[in-house]
């Protein structure tokens, strides 16, 4: 597997005397490498930051920056072996072991790699949030030029500003090869580290769907009604009327509270508007809130009188007596209590 945090190569001894050239252009041989392995254990910080919450290196919560400690913890590791596995690697084919020399090109490299960590990160987000493959792979490929730019102008720039405070000197021999070489190493740090990213934010996302509590349901509000009468509207709701009444070209309004509204219209518009509010009509000129209804009394005529819950009374007509007739058997309304069920009274 590639080190993808490895500097060039450059196993020969000419690498790290003082005022001597350095190359590492050359490809390293085969040496023993570690499988990248990332801790996809979020700790405490995973849910969004409150308001004043202070935020990470590239603006994230506490558990960002954990996340950002341990790829460092990770990178510096296989640093480390890497470099001790190349100083290993030529020792045996008799070159100098020289672990310093490969300790730096190691570390200048993955200190340039952490601090352009912010490109990956802000990479997934908008890829997360944004629909289409091709818009997606567009994005990472965006990302990845710049990052792999980036990281090796800013590890060139290390090396040669080391080398020359220790009076020595740096040749990257900038060449197509070395630049390609350098970027195969990049894509493949660049896409581990985005991968590890995008399954933890993947995580976040779902552990904050399994904890989040439920919305709390609102209450359904009531149903109303507006009543218009050219430019005024005057807001009903169902359950306060208790009858409606024809009275010419107007109808009239009646509710529990005693107030009365005269409207512009007709009874039948209102019949056939009001009737899913079982207010229904029981005369020719009225209609009746049934669940307002406390008890009926039929009348040896035929025609049979209503008395409502607040004591009021109104009379309807043979004609509508089956309108009524299964009061004393309707379920109760939401509202009223079960010992408010309509009674129904007979008169011989």
């Amino acid at each position: 597997m590639l080190s993808w945090f490895s500097a060039p190569g450059g196993d020969d001894e000419r690498g790290f005397r003082a005022r001597s050239k350095m190359a590492d252009a050359e490809n390293a041989p085969p040496a023993a490498r570690v499988e990248t392995v990332w801790d996809q254990n979020r700790t405490r910080g995973d849910e969004p930051p409150a308001a004043g919450t202070s935020r990470g290196p590239f603006g994230t919560s506490g558990g960002d920056r954990t996340t950002f400690a341990a790829i460092a913890a990770v990178a510096l590791a296989i640093g480390i072996v890497n470099a001790f596995s190349g100083a290993q690697d030529a020792a045996w084919r008799g070159d100098s072991y020289d672990i310093g020399r490969r300790l730096f090109w190691e570390m200048s490299s993955i200190a340039v790699i952490l601090l352009l960590l912010p490109i990956p990160v802000l990479a997934v987000r908008r890829m997360r949030r944004t629909p289409g493959l091709a818009a997606r792979v567009g994005i990472g490929s965006v990302a990845l030029l710049g990052f792999s730019a980036l990281h090796i102008t800013g590890m060139v720039w290390v090396r040669k500003l080391a080398l020359w405070l220790a009076g020595g000197a740096y040749d990257f021999r900038f060449s197509l090869a070395t630049v390609l070489y350098e970027f195969r190493k990049d894509a493949v740090a660049f896409v581990l580290i985005a991968g590890t990213l995008w399954l933890l934010e993947s995580r976040r996302e779902l552990k904050t769907a399994t904890v989040a509590p439920p919305a709390p349901q609102q209450p359904s509000p009531p149903d109303v009604i507006w009543l218009r009468d050219g430019t005024s509207r005057i807001r009903v709701v169902p359950r306060d009327i208790l009858w409606v009444a024809s009275a010419g070209n107007y109808i009239e309004y009646s509710l529990a509270d005693g107030t009365r509204h005269l409207i512009r219209g007709t009874l039948a518009a209102a019949e056939s508007e009001l009737s899913r509010f079982s207010i229904v009509r029981v005369h020719r000129t009225r209609l009746a809130n049934l669940d307002r209804v406390s008890g009926v009394d039929l009348r040896a005529s035929g025609d049979f009188e209503l008395a409502f819950d607040n004591g009021q009374t109104l009379g309807g007509s043979r004609r509508y007596r089956p309108a009524v007739a299964t009061l004393g058997s309707r379920s109760v309304p939401e509202g009223i209590a079960s010992g408010d069920r309509p009674t129904i009274h007979k008169q011989s």
